[in-house]
């Protein structure tokens, strides 16, 4: 069975334009076509099954574009063959095959441009492909970067899964693709979602909208570090005793007390991990929690295992022991240090927090002393 002539005519002078992109909607039978003059449809009057039809619209297409009717798979296997790279033409050439594979390939490409992002976004408006385009740094500074995290914020009390929350949420807070009402409004949320506080922690660790004090000691132990302005000790101790730094420990200890579900704590492990990367000595991948404070307590008491930061800070100001001890600790924490736990249990809630209780009760009376 072939396209009918009607259908075949209309979508040969379609795909005769100079189009962005092609989108099918396969329940309302129509083809769609962006060009710079808008917005084509054409509404497809099937004479069989309209699952066979489709296939024969894309085939029709696909010949058209790529001069084979295989399609996006097709295409795939000459990228490999060749060994070329996604490259700008590629894949705005990919949003002309009106398949869902194609334009998911486009928006996870290794650069995609605003054009490119503001084409694949018409092609195919979900929340997983807005996430993926504002990966691309790009796409953030571009116009179509405000749009997708608009949809996003909009699209967030429809979102089920924690680990979508937290990259939501993340992604939005970028640079200035929402407004500071927005922002506030996300961290209400997240007193209730801490998902989405983790989201925050991530992408604005030294600007979170929650009133905090500095450290009673600020001031004082800033006088002392003065001494070493460069050690990194010194800086994350100034950092942490800040307003900025106590509304920090604050909120990852909110989040570490009540986490809804596995994705949420290791995520909030990897962010702490990474705001404390630059004193962690070691690579380690523990997966056992006294082994890691036995390892921490270890690097403070022996000087063999120093690293050179640790024992300049140690040496000149051996009293900051006891708030360098936690801070080695946070940062030696990970996503590791939850697979014991989860390999065996799928719990969320309460029970799957019972289950952490001997990772997270240490881990909060390290946050304890380094706060007010």
């Amino acid at each position: 069975m072939n396209l009918s002539n009607e259908d075949n005519l209309r979508l040969n002078v379609l795909l005769h334009q100079e189009l962005h992109a092609i989108r099918i909607d396969e329940s309302k039978m129509i083809v769609y076509g962006l060009s710079e003059k808008g917005e084509a449809k054409v509404p497809l009057n099937a004479n069989c099954k309209d699952e066979v039809y489709i296939k024969q619209v894309k085939e029709l297409i696909s010949t058209h574009i790529l001069g084979s009717p295989g399609g996006y798979p097709i295409f795939l296997r000459r990228w490999t063959r060749m060994g070329q790279s996604r490259t700008h033409e590629s894949l705005e050439r990919l949003l002309l095959l009106g398949e869902s594979e194609a334009i998911v390939a486009v928006v996870n490409a290794d650069v995609v441009s605003n054009e490119v992002a503001r084409r694949a976004w018409w092609a195919m408006p979900t929340a997983a492909n807005a996430r993926c385009l504002l990966r691309h740094e790009e796409v953030v500074n571009g116009e179509i970067g405000k749009v997708l995290a608009e949809f996003l914020v909009e699209f967030l009390p429809f979102e089920e899964e924690p680990r979508a929350m937290i990259e939501s949420a993340r992604l939005v807070l970028q640079k200035d693709l929402v407004q500071q009402d927005v922002r506030e409004g996300l961290w209400k949320k997240g007193q209730r979602k801490n998902a989405l506080l983790v989201g925050f922690l991530k992408t604005v660790p030294d600007n979170l909208p929650v009133e905090s004090s500095e450290h009673k000691m600020f001031v004082e132990l800033n006088v002392k570090l003065s001494l070493i302005p460069d050690n990194v000790f010194s800086k994350v101790i100034s950092r942490l005793y800040s307003k900025q730094g106590q509304a920090y420990l604050k909120t990852v200890e909110a989040v570490m007390k009540k986490p809804s579900n596995q994705d949420v704590v290791i995520s909030l492990f990897v962010t702490i991990k990474d705001y404390f990367k630059d004193v962690c000595p070691n690579q380690e991948q523990y997966q056992d929690i006294n082994i890691l404070l036995s390892d921490a307590k270890k690097y403070i008491e022996n000087s063999a295992t120093q690293f050179d930061d640790l024992k300049e800070i140690l040496t000149l100001l051996p009293e900051l022991s006891s708030i360098i001890k936690p801070i080695l600790t946070l940062s030696l924490i990970g996503e590791s240090l939850t697979s014991p736990i989860f390999s065996r249990t799928d719990a969320i809630g309460s029970l799957m927090r019972r289950k952490l209780e001997h990772v997270i009760n240490p881990l909060l009376e390290e946050i304890s002393q380094l706060k007010s």
